[in-house]
């Protein structure tokens, strides 16, 4: 593997059940499979945009985007669900992918990028803080 040969595209919502595998390893779902299609189709519907990273043809991994306007914050981009394969992980994707993002958020006039980490995923929160983010709050859920 070589930067060349890692590659970002996204995702148009007529394929984007393609991410329903990633996301299946990404969290330890409760809900059955056809739900999570129906989530995810959903998704595609709304202000939701998401790349796939490639290693030539093989699809490594994802990384979902949530475009909204913040009171706190003007245009922004949420970045969601981000995903690489494990075989792949410590290999400078990350870095890539990152850059990737801020530049398709500039280019969407965005002027902010925030995100959730899992209170319990410590390598995601190193690799966040590397790349110049910081926390400024809590996530709070409530189930209803």
């Amino acid at each position: 593997m070589t930067e060349s040969t890692i590659t970002f595209r996204i995702i148009p919502p007529e394929a984007i059940l393609c991410i329903v595998p990633f996301l299946q390893k990404l969290g330890a779902y409760s809900v059955s499979e056809e739900l999570l299609n129906e989530r995810v189709l959903e998704m595609a519907q709304q202000n939701h945009e998401c790349i796939g990273i490639y290693e030539g043809n093989t699809h490594i991994g994802i990384c979902g985007m949530w475009f909204q306007t913040r009171h706190y914050a003007g245009k922004s981009m949420e970045v969601d669900h981000v995903f690489i394969e494990d075989t792949y992980r410590n290999k400078g994707i990350g870095n890539l992918l990152m850059e990737h993002v801020y530049t398709y958020a500039r280019s969407k006039d965005c002027k902010w990028v925030e995100l959730n980490a899992y209170v319990y995923n410590f390598p995601s929160h190193k690799f966040y803080y590397n790349q110049g983010f910081v926390a400024k709050g809590y996530h709070f859920v409530k189930t209803l």
